[in-house]
């Protein structure tokens, strides 16, 4: 049973947001709980079928990564009481999203492929092909749009809107770098390679803490290792890759790429089936552990309301 959409009522709740993927319960003033959902969104567009397990996938694995980098960055994660429910501070977000990337793909390539040689305000090396390495890793930040699509924006701007002081931007981009290059060793651990991610960041008394999740296949993108560094030497086929990256390429290819009056492709059961073995082929090969299934017949709603009681006591 897919968890599509969920509207509880908890003890001390204040608000309900319905984000593209999770839904957000405040309680209280200090506490928020986050309740990720099966739904699955590509190019800003929540797409008309959810995926079995993603919502517990993406919950574990965010979980899991911000626990392991606790001791770069201090996070919102205070308790995960069921596989799909995270709890946590309540902070003030930064309005931006922190885009970091190692290599020329996904929106990078596509910008590049036009011809330009400057992402937010960065400059892109002449002469790169398709997936080739960055000297380092280059930051380009987007604004979170409430709806539609985030745009790119400098840190310039960043500064000028009053999205960020300098000294916080500054921050910021430090803790962008130190995170990504946690997030990168670890994938390789595990035979990966980190392409590109996104972090979000938020205020929580008066100390900039991660908000949301890390290094998930939502906000990430990764390859597997040894097809990525083959591609590099031999150009040949495309390396595999372990993100949902290939849910925007399947669209692409159906002619969607969310923008207006167009149709979403239908979504059968077999790409169905295809997009959630991908969820957990990636929580497998990121954690080394087995993915454990909930009961067959166990209404993830009840559950859900029922462990998240417990844990606001």
């Amino acid at each position: 049973m897919t968890i599509e959409g969920t509207d509880f009522h908890f003890p001390n709740q204040t608000s309900l947001y319905h984000g593209k993927v999770r839904d957000v319960y405040m309680i209280g003033d200090d506490t928020m709980v986050s309740v990720a959902s099966d739904r699955i969104s590509a190019f800003d567009v929540i797409l008309p079928r959810p995926i079995p397990y993603k919502g517990q996938v993406l919950n574990q694995l965010a979980a899991y990564f911000l626990q392991e980098t606790s001791d770069i960055a201090p996070n919102w994660l205070t308790s995960v009481p069921d596989p799909n429910v995270s709890i946590g501070h309540k902070c003030e977000p930064f309005e931006i999203e922190m885009v970091i990337r190692g290599c020329l793909a996904g929106h990078a390539w596509r910008v590049y492929e036009k011809g330009v040689r400057e992402l937010c305000g960065v400059s892109m090396p002449e002469g790169m092909q398709r997936y080739d390495a960055f000297p380092e890793p280059i930051i380009t930040p987007s604004t979170k749009a409430k709806s539609g699509h985030d745009e790119d924006i400098t840190a310039l701007e960043i500064i000028e809107r009053g999205l960020a002081t300098e000294a916080q931007f500054e921050q910021l981009s430090t803790m962008t770098r130190e995170l990504f290059a946690k997030g990168q060793a670890m994938a390789r651990a595990q035979g990966l390679y980190l392409a590109d991610t996104k972090y979000e960041f938020g205020i929580y008394q008066d100390q900039i803490y991660v908000i949301d999740e890390i290094h998930t296949p939502d906000s990430s993108r990764y390859f597997y290792g040894d097809s990525y560094y083959s591609y590099l030497q031999k150009r040949a086929e495309r390396p595999k890759n372990l993100s949902k990256e290939f849910v925007r390429q399947w669209l692409l290819e159906q002619g969607f790429s969310g923008l207006e009056n167009q149709h979403i492709p239908e979504m059968t059961d077999e790409f169905i089936e295809s997009v959630s073995s991908r969820y957990i082929e990636l929580y497998e090969q990121l954690t080394g552990k087995g993915f454990e299934r909930p009961p067959v017949g166990q209404d993830p709603i009840k559950r859900i309301d029922t462990n998240v009681r417990k844990a606001l006591g």
